[in-house]
């Protein structure tokens, strides 16, 4: 049967079974090495009051944020684009 890719859609090293983790977006149960990582940065305080705070010199310290994202929902929302069948292999 043909392969459309040389990696299976996993990343890593030849392992084996990995953890599975829950998608953010939609529920599903994905293999942690085929799921996309999305980390977004959030700040404790609004943007002005940052800004006066950096004038003065201050260290502020924000959160992150990790999202697993399935393969759909990181194509769906713009995460990942699909590549040219030329590309995948």
């Amino acid at each position: 049967m043909a392969r459309k890719r040389k990696s299976g859609g996993k990343t890593g090293s030849s392992k084996g079974r990995y953890k599975r983790v829950q998608c953010s977006k939609c529920g599903r149960s994905v293999p942690r090495s085929k799921a996309k990582v999305v980390t977004t940065r959030t700040r404790l305080v609004d943007s002005r009051m940052h800004k006066e705070l950096k004038k003065e010199g201050t260290i502020i310290l924000g959160g992150s944020h990790r999202k697993y994202l399935c393969i759909s929902c990181a194509v769906h929302s713009g995460v990942v684009s699909q590549r040219a069948e030329e590309e995948r292999k």
